[in-house]
């Protein structure tokens, strides 16, 4: 199985983070691919645990020294992107890399694996679950509430057809179902 790649993309509070967790309950060759980002860490986010953070200036210097698979500058000054080092760690234990990101990561990374990657977009329900969802975790002002709307609906509207499957996340134990099915058919693809 080493060589493969799950990459489950949505937009910010789609449940993306919830569907990936759940899967690598069930899975012990899978392993998650943490994402660099130069964004603040969250709550109780911590370093090399749910991200590699890193500086803009840092992020910037390691473009410019091809250390990423892909990579995204989501908001100014706020890079996303996979290391290639990352990569490399998690498929040396022979491991399954699963992929949590954004929508352009995840078409880019689609991209880049190709038919090593099964890649499955997480769409909210509505506009207006997805917003229930953004403001019950408490963690975004209104300012980034709204801006992660906006970018929602750019995403969806960017990901049409560009993803192995789309996954409707509106009842939480269905969603794991159809996730599990999904992966389970991959892997023995």
């Amino acid at each position: 199985m080493s060589g493969k790649v799950i990459i489950f993309s949505a937009p910010s509070g789609a449940g993306k983070s919830t569907v990936v967790n759940h899967l690598l309950g069930l899975h012990p060759e899978f392993e998650f691919s943490i994402s660099a980002t130069s964004r603040e860490p969250r709550g109780q986010e911590q370093d090399g645990v749910e991200y590699y953070f890193i500086s803009a200036r840092k992020f910037r210097s390691l473009i410019r020294k091809d250390a990423f698979v892909e990579y995204e500058e989501v908001y100014k000054d706020r890079f996303y992107g996979t290391l290639k080092s990352e990569v490399e760690r998690i498929w040396a234990k022979g491991h399954v890399i699963i992929f949590d990101v954004d929508v352009k990561g995840g078409v880019n990374l689609k991209k880049y694996f190709g038919d090593a990657a099964l890649s499955v977009l997480i769409v909210p329900p509505s506009m207006e679950v997805l917003e229930a969802r953004l403001r019950g975790r408490g963690t975004d002002s209104e300012e980034a509430i709204r801006e992660r709307l906006a970018k929602a609906a750019w995403e969806l509207d960017f990901a049409a057809g560009k993803f192995d499957r789309d996954l409707v996340n509106d009842k939480l134990e269905d969603t794991f179902a159809e996730s599990e099915a999904l992966v389970d058919a991959f892997l023995c693809g």
